[in-house]
């Protein structure tokens, strides 16, 4: 009996050292232009957040955003290349952490996000308004584009339009519907997805507007699917949609970032834990924050508490799968902030600023 029990003691403190022993594995887009960076970064963290690793995957201009396949075999990057867009493949090999250039296909002007579902590759276009769907072989490789899609410019009176800046475009968790941003616009668009329809992937179902000159950017569901969070890049404001089963859009609540009133906003990014129970958002400009916020058992937000990021311009963040870090890329100071989460109170405490990446704009867990 007490050799089992000594057995069974090794077992589970094996399994303990295991679990504590665990690595943070991230793979990074980068600006190129006039930074240190070169392409596309794959970063290793131990299980205190110190950096452990540091690996160039992939060379690349200007590899902003990036999104990998369902499978995680596959890399897709938009490059933000100045007057033409592109958007890359790559094939990932996750045990060797290697990144293998498939191809590289033209879309509309200013590509700034991208998504990928199992047919299909899509990117939100800033400076044209538009948003390209392009097809995915089963080598991984893209096809050319497939369906463009134009967001009309807004008028706002007296025979003035905006100007028309598609943003991000991101997939329901019911795999049934897109949902796109027009920062320019400020506008929020449902398109029912048809993977199977050659003329039509994405079908226009209806649009919601948002305060004028809030500036829409980014976007996150709840796990079931019920509620969208919006963050506006120019108030720094947030918005809570109820999605109904149709996906049209219902405004809940709007509530805020801002807690200086004579800082310069620049909200950016925007995600849920892994348990749904908090919200996180961050502010650039000269606030350069993250803000936690309750969710409700509603939907709803509270504000709890608001950090400093520890750099300059929070472009993009990501909470680990497990809950217990955020990482946080600040673009113009070329490092990465990391935050240990309280997953019972949604609370950080902050880790650490030192690690240096020029630009870093996308952070993906692996």
């Amino acid at each position: 009996m007490t050799r089992k029990l000594k057995t069974l003691s090794t077992l589970l403190f094996t399994a303990l050292s295991f679990v504590q022993c665990q690595n943070y594995k991230i793979l990074v887009g980068t600006y190129t232009r006039n930074t240190s960076s070169e392409g596309i970064y794959a970063l290793k963290f131990d299980s205190k957040g110190v950096l452990k690793s540091k690996k160039l995957l992939a060379a690349s201009d200007n590899p902003s955003f990036l999104a990998f396949s369902p499978d995680k075999k596959f890399v897709y990057a938009v490059n933000e290349s100045g007057g033409q867009g592109f958007a890359s493949a790559f094939s990932f090999d996750e045990s060797q952490t290697t990144l293998t250039f498939l191809n590289q296909v033209p879309v509309l002007k200013g590509p700034c996000h991208i998504s990928a579902t199992n047919n299909h590759v899509f990117t939100a276009n800033y400076s044209s308004g538009t948003i390209s769907l392009l097809g995915r072989w089963r080598d991984g490789t893209l096809t050319d584009t497939l369906q463009n899609i134009i967001h009309p410019r807004k008028l706002f009176g007296q025979g003035r339009t905006g100007p028309s800046n598609a943003h991000q475009i991101i997939q329901s968790p019911n795999r049934r519907f897109f949902m796109a941003t027009n920062l320019g616009t400020d506008r929020v668009f449902t398109y029912r997805y048809n993977p199977n329809n050659e003329n039509e992937v994405l079908e226009y179902v209806d649009e919601i507007g948002v305060k004028r000159a809030s500036g829409p950017r980014h976007m996150t569901f709840s796990q079931n699917g019920d509620y969208l969070y919006l963050v506006q890049e120019l108030d720094a404001s947030i918005s809570v949609f109820h999605v109904a089963e149709d996906g049209k859009l219902s405004l809940i609540q709007e509530t805020t970032l801002v807690t200086d009133e004579t800082k310069k906003n620049g909200a950016a990014d925007i995600h849920l834990s892994p348990d749904g129970k908090s919200l996180y958002a961050t502010n650039r400009g000269e606030a350069n924050t993250i803000t936690y916020f309750k969710v409700n058992e509603d939907g709803t937000l509270t504000y709890m508490e608001q950090y400093s990021t520890h750099g300059d311009a929070p472009r993009n963040f990501a909470v680990s799968p497990d809950g217990k870090y955020i990482f946080i890329g600040n673009q113009k100071t070329d490092n990465i902030t990391v935050y240990k989460r309280d997953k019972r109170s949604g609370k950080l405490t902050f880790i650490s600023k030192d690690t240096e990446l020029g630009a870093p704009v996308c952070l993906l867990f692996y």
